[in-house]
């Protein structure tokens, strides 16, 4: 009998590289940490989705600690992973289900993202940050939280940075797109532009993103452009989650910043999505 079982839950992506990438992340969180017991599933475009994930979990254990590997909070963290530990709670009555808020966007994010961008500068030779410009891209969500929480870490960078302009961009669902945001700083002088992916892992998107700043290249050919790399495997990351698992007091429920993303929801979850 496992007195704990860590289940991991990633998003998902079409591009079978994007999963692979996310299983061996969770293989080398297992290697750090050879006593404790730790699973994934996916939320879609996986073999093993949520319930499954929630049911493997539960074989032998006491207690399943739900543990959202996803950067904001949307509406697979705010509904469907409820409404399946809801289900698998239903199904194992003996087992006691804990749900850990999401990565979410702080300190150890922030660092990422600084390291991602002086990487991208690295590549322009360092230039002038009064004509380089900084784009943040994400995902996009339909849920104003979860896209402000992107703002947030455009404001960081930022302040602790000496670039002119640091802009956000969305590859989907909500605006403004990365094209609108480039022409937006070429049209302000910028001569150097850094594109910053705030994702965790290669899929569809980040290759869809890569075909972006090729044809921008070839449409701005006089403007120096870096793209950086997601994030993939840190350390950083082990340790957020690993601060998520030992975090008490917070059970039971995930984030539902304003809660108007879930009064919608309820009466049609119904959301686009551009998944990678």
């Amino acid at each position: 009998m496992n007195e704990r079982t860590v289940l991991v839950v990633a998003h998902g992506s079409r591009e079978a590289s994007g999963n692979a990438e996310t299983a061996e992340f969770v293989a080398r969180w297992r290697q750090m940490r050879p006593q404790w017991h730790i699973e994934l599933c996916f939320i879609e475009h996986a073999e093993i989705l949520l319930d499954e994930g929630l049911d493997r979990a539960a074989e032998g254990a006491r207690e399943v600690v739900v543990l959202p590997l996803i950067l904001n909070a949307a509406g697979h963290v705010k509904m469907e992973l409820p409404e399946a530990i809801e289900r698998a709670r239903a199904r194992h009555p003996q087992v006691r289900f804990v749900a850990r808020r999401h990565l979410g966007m702080g300190a150890e994010l922030f660092s990422l993202i600084q390291q991602r961008l002086q990487e991208a500068l690295g590549e322009l030779d360092v230039p002038d940050p009064a004509t380089t410009g900084v784009i943040l891209l994400g995902r996009g969500s339909s849920d104003p939280g979860g896209n402000a929480e992107l703002a947030k870490m455009a404001r960081w960078v930022f302040e602790a940075n000496d670039h002119e302009l640091v802009d956000l961009a969305f590859t989907g669902i909500t605006w403004p797109r990365l094209e609108t945001v480039v022409a937006r700083q070429v049209r302000l002088g910028m001569m150097q532009i850094a594109i910053v992916p705030v994702y965790l892992f290669t899929g569809v998107l980040i290759e869809r993103i890569g075909a972006q700043v090729e044809r921008l290249r070839r449409q701005y050919p006089r403007v120096a452009f870096a793209l950086a790399r997601h994030f993939g495997f840190d350390e950083r990351l082990v340790a957020l989650l690993e601060a998520r698992v030992g975090e008490e007091g917070r059970e039971g429920m995930l984030e539902c910043d304003g809660c108007k993303y879930r009064a919608a929801a309820a009466h049609e979850h119904a959301h686009a999505h551009h998944h990678g």
